[in-house]
């Protein structure tokens, strides 16, 4: 058994529509549905600063690097005394 979610929209005619891709074709399944409105909050997708950005972020430091990428080499591990 396979659990999907999806998120669809009922058209002014009031039947909704559903693709579900599956993987098995010319297999006969047992469909169960729970339909649940979704609120106008639950619907609204979230900005960049209700997610936690500053204002203007991306469009500040994209593409702002400049110069060549330095990698530090790697630094020995201290030797440790071997267990008994």
């Amino acid at each position: 058994m396979q659990t999907i979610t999806l998120n669809s929209h009922a058209g002014s005619d009031g039947i909704l529509h559903l693709k579900v891709p599956v993987a098995s074709p010319e297999t006969e399944f047992q469909i169960i549905m729970m339909l649940r409105p979704i609120t106008a909050k639950e619907s609204k997708l979230k900005t960049l600063e209700e997610l936690g950005w500053t204002p203007g972020f991306f469009e500040t430091t994209y593409g702002a690097w400049e110069g060549e990428l330095i990698r530090e080499q790697p630094k020995e591990h201290e030797q440790r005394e071997e267990w008994p």
